[in-house]
């Protein structure tokens, strides 16, 4: 059984549950389950029966119920059972930015409506604003998040797209005649979202039509044919599928040609044949080292393969040494159950230091977001001396008291400079009001950046992949100013976020700026959201140096205490 179709089961109960209107501690713990067995690295199965998917925090029995149903009939009673009570086009409204459960509520109950089609009808007739706490401007933003929804669909964000590529390709190389599978495409070049999941296969005497029905036959798969030298197919949520099949004495450059970005092929492709080299599918090229000899470059890191000048930099050897896991020293934006985070002080210290870092830095939420159990100004003092008490402990990573603070309307920061001057370091974000003019939010992340306190800035476009666009702000004028002020720039590892986009990042790492690699994370299963996040540090060239939790816990604090003074 597919992990991302559970965790996909898991959160389709939940938002059954809360269209019901079940309680709210039920609605959750669906969706802690889902995210915790998301993070499990396991074989689902495997774990179900050896107990291991038991033991996740925040997975119980009713969650396993649901695992056990799906792992023996690949279907879940409960979920049944929920759509015939909630049509599945409600739960479908629920990923249009702005529509809660309220007014989806609303919207059957005074509209009848219950798929997307008659809801973007309602809301270019008129009837979708006249009703109560909807308006003209609520109508125009449904249809908004309908044509990205659609604009959306067969996309995959970047952990379930790697996910879904690591199985198929387990399941490709146990195929007759397979002896090397490898990951291709965006997936492999680690793009935030990916429509399609791409594989490369070798093997002595495979062909694309004689793998088909194989892959036909594949869990997930459909529609499979043969396309030339690959084997197209669909895959669940509408992504496409493919396996480009080599020879041995090809694989290199049919691994390479599926990887890259099409213009990187191409700049490949006008280099080698510059040099009187063909990159054709002859038995030359066995490796990608082999193909980047032909071409006179160096081998390229897949993330870089986007035409950004990587083939340029790799002609004069000017490649960067990009970031690696090895060269972090910290866990930087980690949520306890001081807010809303499922994890204590003392188990995140001994996380943090059997992930293999130094230290830890939590960041728990101000008291403005009470949603998600923002810690009041009364709450700092106690939390941070159970810090204390666990740093005295040892044992653990190196705990650092940080503070995700809210940034308000006016660009202030959360609790005042009382209480931050508690704090080693703040990360300021923005949680709510993200429908301020450009000029307005552009303003209250500058008055934010000139805080003396503010040492990170957190997803600074506050945009959700798939879910919503990025709240309209000047990047460029923000960049500028965290340049000035010496504020470091979060990339937030979430895959829901990946906030700030790759490609900005790489403009604040050309103004000097520091870059968070930020996990964001609420849970252990989470520790993973930094790989994400290092991934996209890499797609933006980042070097250690670029990195500010590659730092020593008292070179980042030093780092820290130097904007106040």
């Amino acid at each position: 059984m597919d992990r991302r179709a559970v965790t996909d089961v898991l959160e389709q109960i939940a938002s059954c549950l809360e269209l019901e209107g079940e309680n709210p501690f039920r609605v959750r713990a669906y969706r802690t389950a889902a995210e915790a067995i998301g993070g499990f690295s396991g074989d689902i199965a495997q774990g179900l029966e050896s107990g291991a998917l038991a033991e996740l925090r925040g997975v119980g029995k009713g969650t396993l119920e649901v695992v056990r149903d799906l792992v023996t009939t690949g279907r879940s009673r409960q979920l049944d059972e929920l759509r015939q009570k909630v049509p599945a086009g409600l739960v479908e409204m629920l990923e249009i930015p702005g529509l809660g459960v309220t007014k989806v509520r609303l919207i059957r109950e005074r509209l009848n409506i219950t798929t997307v089609a008659d809801l973007e009808a309602a809301a270019t007739d008129g009837r979708l604003a006249a009703l109560p706490r909807f308006g003209q401007k609520t109508a125009e933003n449904v249809l908004k998040g309908i044509a990205r929804l659609r604009r959306s669909s067969g996309a995959l964000l970047l952990h379930d797209a790697v996910a879904a590529a690591e199985l198929l390709a387990q399941r490709v190389a146990a195929l007759p005649g397979v002896t090397r599978v490898e990951i291709a495409g965006s997936v492999r070049r680690r793009l935030e979202t990916a429509r399609s999941v791409d594989l490369v296969a070798t093997g002595d005497v495979i062909t694309a039509k004689a793998l088909v029905p194989h892959v036909a036959a594949l869990e997930g798969a459909s529609d499979a044919r043969a396309e030339g030298d690959r084997v197209a197919f669909a895959l669940p949520d509408g992504a496409a599928g493919s396996v480009t099949v080599a020879a041995p004495g090809a694989f290199g450059v049919a691994w390479v040609e599926a990887t890259g970005a099409p213009e990187h092929w191409a700049d490949l492709v006008a280099r080698a044949a510059g040099l009187g080299n063909a990159l054709d599918l002859r038995g030359r090229f066995p490796d990608e080292e082999s193909v980047y000899r032909a071409a006179g470059l160096p081998w390229i890191p897949p993330e870089l393969r986007e035409d950004r000048g990587e083939c340029e930099a790799a002609a004069r050897g000017a490649l960067p040494a990009l970031v690696t896991a090895r060269d972090l020293k910290g866990l930087l934006h980690c949520h306890s159950t001081w807010s809303d985070g499922n994890v204590s002080v003392a188990d995140w210290a001994a996380a943090a230091r059997a992930a293999g870092y130094q230290w830890i830095g939590l960041t728990d939420h101000s008291a403005a977001a009470a949603y998600a159990g923002g810690m009041g100004a009364d709450d700092v003092p106690r939390q941070h001396a159970e810090i204390d008490a666990v740093n005295a402990g040892g044992g653990g990573a190196r705990i650092l008291k940080g503070i995700e603070a809210d940034i308000l309307g006016d660009g202030r920061l959360d609790y005042g400079p009382q209480v931050l001057d508690r704090f080693d370091f703040v990360i300021g974000s923005i949680h709510s009001r993200f429908t301020m003019t450009k000029e307005e939010m552009t303003a209250r992340v500058v008055a934010a950046l000139d805080d003396p306190h503010l040492t990170i800035l957190g997803h600074p476009t506050g945009r959700i992949l798939l879910g919503r666009e990025p709240y309209a702000l000047d990047v460029d004028t923000v960049l500028a100013r965290a340049a000035l002020r010496g504020v470091a720039i979060e990339i937030n590892g979430d895959p829901h976020r990946l906030d700030l986009d790759w490609r900005k990042v790489m403009e604040a790492r050309a103004a000097g700026i520091l870059v968070a690699i930020g996990s964001d994370t609420h849970s252990l299963a989470g520790i993973q959201n930094v790989d994400f996040g290092l991934a996209q540090a890499r797609k933006a060239w980042l070097e250690a140096r670029h990195v500010l939790n590659a730092l020593s816990a008292d070179a980042f604090l030093a780092f820290a205490r130097r904007r106040r003074g």
